[in-house]
């Protein structure tokens, strides 16, 4: 059975495959505005499960699995920076605070017409940065293209103090929850190595 990763995330797809599942990539292109929502953990699920289901509506005897990110801080919800200036902004905000990242993630299994949503929740601990490691942190990139404005498993590694939670669930998806998912479906993990 095929394992379609519908993101289009180089890091989620790295995860699957340092646990054995090397996943056929199938981005939806969905347009994250479609939906409103101010429960983050609502929100997540639903981001997830509407790129899960149109990508499955182009696949066949499938595993699909969606999943979507974002980061609470202060009590807003926060998905990538639209522009390095925010990202300073945020930074400033979040340096020797905390977030809280949900991870929404969707697995559809076609063989059994059967779908599951979840998410996961991770307590971010960032360290205190001055203006200038910020700004030099925000050129490099690596923020504008992450929801919450940072990489746990790039350079952004060196501004997070401590982690309550998951901390696969902080680069974009829960392994444990998936295999509790998969667990749920009747699929053993193993069967998906390749």
């Amino acid at each position: 059975m095929e394992f379609v990763l519908a993101s289009a995330s180089p890091a989620r797809r790295r995860l699957l495959q340092g646990i054995g599942i090397n996943p056929i990539v199938h981005v939806s292109n969905f347009d994250e505005d479609q939906i409103q929502e101010r429960d983050p953990a609502r929100l997540v699920e639903a981001l997830a499960i509407a790129k899960a289901t149109i990508v499955a509506e182009q696949r066949q005897n499938a595993l699909i699995l969606g999943c979507d990110s974002v980061l609470l801080v202060q009590g807003e919800i926060c998905g990538k920076p639209e522009s390095p200036e925010v990202a300073i902004a945020r930074w400033q905000t979040m340096g020797g605070s905390y977030g809280v990242l949900y991870t929404g993630h969707a697995l559809i299994d076609q063989t059994q017409q059967r779908t599951i949503v979840r998410h996961g929740v991770t307590t971010v601990h960032f360290a205190q940065i001055d203006d200038a490691t910020i700004k030099a942190y925000v050129a490099s990139g690596e923020p504008l293209q992450c929801a919450g404005c940072f990489a746990l498993e790039g350079k952004g590694g060196l501004f997070i103090e401590k982690l309550d939670g998951c901390h696969s669930n902080v680069i974009g998806l829960s392994l444990p929850l998936l295999r509790k998912m998969l667990l749920e479906l009747g699929h053993d993990v193993s069967k998906l190595w390749g």
